[in-house]
This record gives C-alpha cells, sequence and structure tokens, in this order.
C-alpha cells in the first residue's frame, strides 16, 4: 500500500504502479478554471483522480481504465477514499467511451502509455499498460476535443521527445498551449518529460518553465517540495 496524506493506494493488482509522472500531473495541472467535471483517461490506480478529488472542488470525476485488474483496484482506491461520493470509474476502452459521449469535461488528465521504440519485458500485463498501441495520442487528442467543455483544460504527461508530434496534434484539432512545464530528474541529466495543458482558447503567450526534481539522490528541490507537499508524507 502507497499511503499519501490524504488518501492511501493499494496497486498489487496494476501492471502500472504508483510513478513520478502521474504525481506530477496530479498535482501540476491546472485547476484554474473550477473545474466542475474532471476525466481522468487510463486511470491505472486512480492515482490522479485522486490527486484532483483532494485539491479541486470538483463534483463529478470520472475515470476511464481498459483494463479489469486496475479497473477494479481504482474502484477500490476511490471507494476507500475520502470522496468516493464525487469519485467513478467506468471499464472501458477511449472508443467505446466516447461513441456516445454523455457529459463535457472541464479538466480531462491522462498520463498515457508509452514506452521506448525498443521496449519490451516478460511481463505481457505491463508492456500493454506501456505500450502506446494501447492508447495512440491521435485518439486520446480526438476525445479530449470531443468531450472538453468550451472553457476547458486537457493536460497530459507524456516523453519530451514526443512533445513536437503532441503540439501539432493538438493544433490540428485546434487545441492550444497554455501552459508547458518541461521536467528533468536532476540538474546535469537531459529533459525527460513535458507537462503539457491545452485549451481551445489560443494565447499568444503562456508560461514555459522547466522543473527539475532532485540535485541528488532524495534531495528534492524546493520547486518540486512545493508541487507534492499537500500529497506525499515525508514533503
Amino acid at each position: 500500500m502507497f499511503q499519501f496524506k490524504q488518501f492511501s493506494i493499494e496497486q498489487d493488482r496494476c501492471a502500472m504502479k504508483i510513478g513520478t509522472d502521474g504525481v506530477l500531473l496530479g498535482a501540476w495541472a491546472p485547476i484554474a478554471n473550477n473545474p466542475y467535471s474532471i476525466l481522468d483517461i487510463g486511470t491505472g490506480t486512480g492515482i490522479i483522480a485522486l490527486m484532483l478529488a483532494q485539491r479541486s472542488q470538483a463534483q463529478q470525476i470520472d475515470a476511464l481504465e481498459i483494463d479489469e485488474e486496475a479497473y477494479e483496484q481504482a474502484t477500490d482506491n476511490f471507494e476507500n477514499s475520502p470522496w468516493n461520493d464525487r469519485l467513478f470509474c467506468f471499464h472501458a476502452g477511449l472508443d467505446e467511451f466516447i461513441e456516445e459521449p454523455e457529459d463535457e469535461y472541464d479538466l480531462i488528465v491522462s498520463n498515457p502509455p508509452f514506452h521506448p521504440e525498443d521496449y519490451k519485458s516478460n511481463d505481457e500485463q505491463r508492456d500493454l499498460a506501456r505500450f502506446q498501441d494501447a492508447m495512440p495520442f491521435d485518439d486520446l487528442m480526438e476525445a479530449a476535443d470531443l468531450l472538453l467543455s468550451e472553457n476547458g483544460i486537457f493536460a497530459a504527461i507524456i516523453p519530451f521527445k514526443e512533445e513536437e508530434k503532441f503540439m501539432a496534434l493538438a493544433y490540428e484539432y485546434e487545441l492550444y498551449p497554455v501552459k508547458i512545464t518541461r521536467v528533468k530528474g536532476t540538474p546535469t541529466t537531459e529533459i525527460k518529460r513535458s507537462l503539457l495543458a491545452f485549451s481551445r482558447n489560443q494565447k499568444t503567450e503562456f508560461p514555459v518553465d522547466e522543473l527539475i526534481i532532485e540535485t541528488a539522490r532524495h534531495q528534492y528541490t524546493p520547486e518540486y517540495i512545493e508541487l507534492t507537499k499537500a500529497f506525499y508524507l515525508k514533503m
């Protein structure tokens, strides 16, 4: 079990365990538009949806998970949280979910499965969770366009090397960046991840910044502590 300040997470049945990516997105995703409804695409353990339940006043927080074991685990994690009346998990793929969209969402978040081109482990379930085939960026962007409310925000975390491609796709769907944060593990390593937020409103300027996680092993930067201290027990 993984214990956070206001909730805990069981993850023994999930191929994709809690990692820094999910925590980063859950803590970073913009909520300045005071979302009433939130959708977490590919929720895994439910970590991002739970973090957003803690951070926001959203009354409807839906999550989507195709893997049965992960879906059951996320549902349990939601039910055992202080916000179980606001959280709901759907057991479905993105394609099924958008066939008959019933709702629009003010915030859509996703930590989509991705993998290095040559990545293969001996764990098939984990590979499926990692494989981009499980959720191509095109499908994700199409869903965001379809399900996003007029003033909604779509936020995702992706490998930095995919940023240009992801941005170009967003423009095709007339989704425009409102905020970008590029993440490095340490000051000397290269940029590894991009946190991206988009809306339907085109802005001439938007903040682009860099976040460094630690200066040495377990020596976290003030910025990373500030971002995650509401969640991590030891921050």
